[in-house]
């Protein structure tokens, strides 16, 4: 099982992502409330850790970068052993210079205690093209000096990530959008596919009606799987890195358990329209 969940892509800069990562955007803080204080409590990192999750999604907005951080170095583990991602926040005061974008890096790398990331992410788009694509050039010499491995984008729609595309000089290697039944975002996850950028789920088990998950659970009986299994074994059939999130131990193991079945055609078909 450990080898199997080690299967991993290779992002156009070459590098390796674990195809299952963990969101993090409650953990560390009280009562896993997103907008909650931070407690600095690493339990549910720890417990990922010791499942054998090593890629974890965090950003600057969640506030606890350094709560990561200080998990990952109480695992006993090496740095290397693990992927990180973190995102800068697509708002003015972060954007507006490109001083505010190397102080957002710096920040990050800080508060993570890292000496790189290995993927950093534009985290909204706004309105103003030219300047995405004016940050993202600060991004790219981050990428030169080796202090951050990958560049990406998070939330862009078809028109916004065709524009990077054109003005980039180091391609975006992953788009992180919202997919999960009731809104699979197939087109943008197409297109990302289609030029060379891998679709990443966030919230790939959020808002699954009652409906979806008695028609996910139908499929799931077959395998002895679960409806939220069957979700995250679809979108990694279709090459989408998937971000669960959860504060249980068993769920955290659960949410790993994908890779010893397989969905036929016509299950993927009727999830997919789900």
């Amino acid at each position: 099982m450990e080898e199997e969940y080690m299967r991993e892509l290779t992002l156009n800069t070459g590098i390796n992502i674990p195809i299952i990562g963990s969101g993090t955007n409650t953990f560390g803080k009280v009562d896993h409330q997103y907008m909650g204080e931070i407690n600095g409590d690493t339990t549910e990192i720890l417990s990922a850790i010791e499942v054998g999750y090593r890629h974890f999604d965090t950003a600057i907005a969640y506030r606890n970068e350094a709560v990561v951080g200080k998990a990952i170095k109480e695992s006993g583990l090496p740095r290397e052993a693990f992927f990180i991602t973190s995102k800068i926040p697509g708002k003015p005061e972060y954007t507006n210079s490109e001083r505010s974008v190397m102080e957002a890096v710096e920040f990050s790398l800080a508060n993570l205690g890292t000496e790189y990331l290995d993927l950093y992410l534009i985290h909204h788009p706004w309105e103003n093209l030219e300047e995405m694509v004016i940050v993202w050039h600060v991004l790219e010499r981050y990428v030169d000096q080796g202090k951050i491995k990958a560049i990406g984008v998070s939330n862009f729609d078809k028109k916004q990530l065709a524009y990077l595309l054109a003005g980039a000089r180091i391609k975006p290697a992953v788009n992180q959008i919202e997919s999960h039944p009731g809104k699979w975002n197939h087109e943008i996850i197409d297109f990302s596919l289609q030029n060379d950028v891998f679709p990443e789920a966030w919230g790939p088990l959020t808002r699954v009606s009652p409906e979806a998950k008695e028609q996910l659970s139908q499929i799931g009986q077959a395998y002895g799987k679960s409806w939220a299994q069957v979700i995250l074994r679809y979108q990694i059939e279709k090459e989408v890195i998937v971000i669960p999130k959860s504060h249980h131990l068993t769920r955290q193991k659960e949410n790993l358990a994908i890779f010893d079945f397989s969905l036929t055609e016509q299950e993927r078909n009727m999830i997919g329209q789900l």
